[in-house]
């Protein structure tokens, strides 16, 4: 037990390791990198170590103390229970009244995007501002144990409005508390955030070091857990929660809409392919645009030839190939710039299915 279960990046565990040994523990870290690579796994260690009743910088996970933050794992029942607990008729002042905040020790607190209920969610949950508030205040306690933690997960979608009121915590930083910021990305926070944060990038975990993670947890097969690990890019959460036959289904269907695209298809078969995307998947929005990315990608590759066996879709290497020979780069490098554009608005509340009807619209081969 202890850090030594942590898959990848060692180079920032051990450096989280020196804060505590040397008691110089920063006021707010930044943990960038994919869905799935272990920026939340690694907060929450960290967040055990810096409060283990046996250990100095690292945790044992056996005291009391470690096994409640250990609860935190799987925040999936505290965010039911909190969301039961409000009431399923809540509006937005009783979701401002009543934060959803998941504590399992009185040192450590872990703030998810808020879904606002249960049995319909919003459709882009996100941090709201009584969250921030309630942490704005609960950053100056004093804490039980050694130091207090507030983990963001999501930290990238607060409204940058909003945002100004987790700045004033950072500008005047508690001297007993650390907040830690989870996000795809850096730029998707303020440059005000992000100059106040000591950052840490996650990068990708070797896919053979993926394969070894998946033998000890899951029963896959040899080859299915070689694709998980080539599809998952790295990111051992991601190879852990994949849906091998679901993947391929919408990997096909992301492929199949472009091909149809690129043969000038007519609007409204189109549009219907774009609605069954972007509204009638149980996958989210997001990680279907991350579909066209690895699509692209491996698209840009075969249009130029290119027999690379380091396709991010190996097991569509026929249709990649089949729809490498209608295109150029130079149709991958647009649709590569609208796929940017649209998720850029995306964090402005654009319209999914509208973004994607005007991206698949323009990629007809001119």
């Amino acid at each position: 037990m202890g850090f030594d279960e942590f898959l990848g990046n060692q180079r920032v565990v051990s450096a989280l390791r020196g804060m505590l040994r040397r008691e110089r523990v920063p006021s707010a870290l930044l943990f960038t990198g994919p869905r799935g690579i272990g920026k939340y796994t690694l907060a929450r260690m960290f967040a055990q170590a810096a409060n283990c009743e046996r250990l100095k910088d690292d945790f044992c996970g056996e005291c009391a103390t470690c096994l409640r933050i250990a609860r935190l794992a799987d925040p999936a029942p505290l965010i039911d229970a909190g969301l039961a607990e409000r009431g399923e008729s809540a509006d937005t002042a009783a979701v401002e009244r009543t934060p959803l905040i998941l504590e399992t020790h009185p040192d450590v607190w872990l703030i998810v995007p808020d879904p606002v209920r249960l049995r319909n969610p919003v459709a882009r949950p996100m941090i709201r501002v009584g969250q921030l508030r309630a942490v704005q205040r609960a950053a100056y306690f004093k804490p039980q144990g050694r130091r207090r933690l507030f983990i963001l997960d999501g930290a990238d979608t607060m409204r940058w409005n909003d945002a100004d009121l987790f700045l004033k915590i950072l500008e005047e930083p508690p001297e007993s508390a650390t907040l830690i910021l989870l996000a795809i990305t850096p730029d998707a926070l303020l440059p005000t955030i992000r100059s106040r944060c000591l950052q840490f990038h996650f990068a990708p975990v070797p896919a053979e070091q993926v394969e070894v993670f998946l033998k000890d947890r899951s029963d896959a097969k040899p080859a299915e857990r070689k694709l998980a690990a080539q599809l998952s890019a790295g990111s051992p959460g991601a190879a852990l929660s994949l849906n091998l036959e679901e993947s391929a289904r919408l990997r096909k269907s992301v492929l199949s809409l472009l091909d149809r695209a690129v043969a000038g298809e007519k609007y409204g078969e189109l549009f219907a392919a774009t609605a069954q995307l972007s509204k009638q998947e149980h996958e989210s929005f997001e990680n279907i645009l991350a579909l066209f990315y690895s699509v692209f990608t491996d698209l840009l590759e075969s249009s130029e030839g290119s027999k690379s066996s380091l396709l991010r879709n190996p097991d569509l290497r026929r249709e990649v190939e089949a729809l490498g020979k209608k295109i150029n780069w130079e149709w991958v490098l647009r649709a590569t710039r609208g796929l940017d554009t649209l998720e850029g608005r995306m964090r402005r509340n654009i319209g999914r299915q509208l973004g994607l009807d005007a991206l698949v619209t323009s990629l007809g081969v001119r």
